[in-house]
């Protein structure tokens, strides 16, 4: 997994001047932010970061936590995505949940799997319970849930089971990592 220091590291000598830019005025963020995709290109950088993703994450590493929650806010998909995509390495411990949780209301699916990343040891379980339902109804792959082996419980296999029964009943099918995860909860 990447750090944020690895991430500066990888964008190099460019970020700097933004970095202190708003370290010492976070409202330049509002301006900067939105435009990390002209300023640092959209590029694969390292593992599955691009450029403009490194950059946001970055430059959230050195605002207050509440001037994250407005960055998110009034950011397009793209802007929520990297917030969202950074959350796991900033410490804010679990300030942030409300991220989540208006991210895990929509129906945009980039939206659902980036909330279910690492941040998402946040949620409480039954939230993380219905999100992971969620993936399943919306069709986003199963691998996109950090921790997903070891957070699936019984309650989880019960939700899915129904939802399963409804869709068999419906003509429809499950989704195979679903399948496979239901396979699994029931050796538990």
């Amino acid at each position: 997994m990447s750090t944020l220091d690895s991430l500066r590291r990888e964008l190099g000598d460019r970020i700097a001047g933004d970095l202190d830019r708003v370290a010492a005025n976070p409202e330049a963020a509002a301006t900067l932010f939105p435009a990390a995709g002209r300023r640092y290109g959209r590029e694969p950088l390292v593992g599955d970061w691009t450029t403009d993703e490194a950059a946001r994450a970055v430059l959230l590493s050195v605002l207050p936590p509440e001037h994250i929650h407005e960055i998110y806010r009034y950011g397009d998909t793209a802007e929520k995505l990297a917030v969202l995509k950074a959350l796991p390495l900033l410490p804010i411990g679990d300030s942030a949940v409300p991220l989540l949780e208006d991210a895990l209301r929509t129906n945009d699916t980039r939206l659902v799997a980036a909330a279910l990343g690492g941040y998402a040891d946040h949620l409480e379980p039954q939230a993380w319970r219905q999100a992971v339902l969620k993936c399943v109804f919306m069709g986003v792959p199963l691998a996109c849930v950090h921790r997903l082996a070891e957070r699936a419980d019984p309650e989880l296999g019960a939700m899915l089971r129904a939802f399963a029964d409804e869709r068999r009943a419906a003509g429809r099918d499950m989704p195979p990592d679903a399948l496979a995860l239901l396979e699994q909860l029931k050796e538990a």
